[in-house]
């Protein structure tokens, strides 16, 4: 401090120990918050859950080896790929088996419109360490409905796109995004490959205009298990604001949903983190359902059923553009218990331009972590972290 007094007014100095001080009242707090969330129980993966010494399982079989199978979930991965999505679905698999599947092989079943060439199946099914399997998704379960009104519609990819309203498009009446958020909201976990499942693990495609996805650090940790004993409901990594103009309907529908149903909403729910006011308005927050592990009997419940079907009848996929994550955190958040939902803290997850990256060093150094923790997204004026904080904090 002399050396900077030296060269500093008396102001500039009073200001830097202000400064100082803010910053050291802020860490306090958030280290009173990360205590508080602690005593929650939970906030990071216990160390029971952790095999630092797994090594990566042989190829050679399809099953992974039998001292995997005495502690494991039934769980696997799903993914939401086409044909020309070849080299993008090549590098996020890879991702996943290089960061966590290789020790520990669980499933991977990828769904498409049409079905999987030769090449796409050859590709992936060289790279994974469990077992495969590639669906068709039937089509009711995918194509805009005949009851949808295409002139309204239409009407409302013409507007979005003059209004640059991301993916809002001008596509004709096979809106490939609005037929994605409608099958990842009410479809995929009744595909017949998934029945089998209870637990899974989306990733995203990297593909084309797609932004880039990247896991950034080592997981030797199961989270589908950590899952099941805990039983949560359902795991995200990053929570953000949702584009009002995309919902703007959505969340009366959802109040209209809850006067109907009230029985279908749990006690210690989240309310206060979609809501600011008690349920009359939605902040816009949400989890980012681009990466999500979840337990589909939430999903599959009459809560859940109930609901996906009430909102598909309004027809808000089609004449606004209702996403799956903001469908999905609203369920979530109304539907279960908040130590229900899990904030995975250890996972370093990028979905370009966003990035969770540990910045908790014993976490970031455990995993071997290569993301840039200055940069992850959990604290910035447009991420919803705090919010969740706050609303499992109280």
């Amino acid at each position: 401090m002399p050396l900077l007094a030296g060269r500093l007014s008396r102001p500039a100095v009073l200001a830097s120990v202000l400064a100082l001080s803010l910053l050291s009242l802020f860490l306090l707090a958030r280290g009173t918050i990360f205590s508080s969330l602690r005593s929650y129980g939970i906030l990071t993966i216990p160390d029971s859950y952790y095999d630092d010494d797994r090594t990566r399982i042989s190829h050679a079989s399809s099953e992974p080896p039998a001292t995997l199978l005495t502690r494991r979930a039934n769980a696997t991965f799903v993914m939401l790929a086409r044909n020309s999505d070849a080299d993008g679905a090549v590098r996020s698999v890879r991702d996943a088996e290089d960061r966590f599947n290789h020790a520990y092989g669980y499933p991977w079943v990828f769904l498409n419109e049409e079905p999987f060439s030769d090449d796409f199946k050859r590709r992936i099914s060289n790279i994974v360490s469990g077992p495969v399997e590639f669906g068709v998704i039937p089509r009711d379960d995918w194509f805009q409905p005949a009851w949808i009104d295409e002139a309204r519609a239409a009407e409302t990819r013409l507007k979005m796109k003059e209004n640059n309203i991301i993916y809002g498009g001008a596509w004709p009446a096979c809106d490939p995004y609005r037929n994605m958020c409608r099958f990842n909201s009410g479809f995929f976990y009744r595909h017949p490959l998934m029945l089998k499942y209870r637990y899974y693990w989306r990733v995203e495609v990297l593909s084309g205009s797609r932004p880039d996805i990247h896991l950034h650090c080592d997981m030797r940790f199961d989270p589908f298990l950590f899952m099941m004993d805990h039983k949560k409901s359902y795991g995200f990594t990053i929570t953000l604001y949702e584009f009002r103009a995309t919902i703007e309907t959505l969340w009366s529908t959802v109040r209209e949903f809850i006067q109907k149903h009230p029985e279908h909403i749990a006690e210690d729910n989240a309310l206060d983190f979609l809501s600011d006011d008690g349920g009359k308005t939605y902040n816009l927050c949400h989890f980012w359902s681009n990466f999500e592990i979840a337990d589909m009997d939430l999903w599959r419940g009459p809560a859940y059923t109930a609901f996906f079907d009430y909102l598909d009848a309004k027809g808000g996929f089609y004449y606004e553009r209702w996403g799956d994550a903001p469908v999905h955190s609203i369920a979530a958040a109304l539907f279960t218990r908040k130590r229900d939902i899990h904030f995975f803290r250890e996972i370093g997850y990028e979905h370009n331009p966003y990035i969770h990256c540990p910045t908790e060093n014993e976490l970031w150094e455990r995993g071997k972590c290569a993301c840039n923790q200055a940069r992850s997204f959990d604290y910035d004026g447009y991420s919803c972290l705090s919010r969740w904080e706050r609303s499992i904090g109280q």
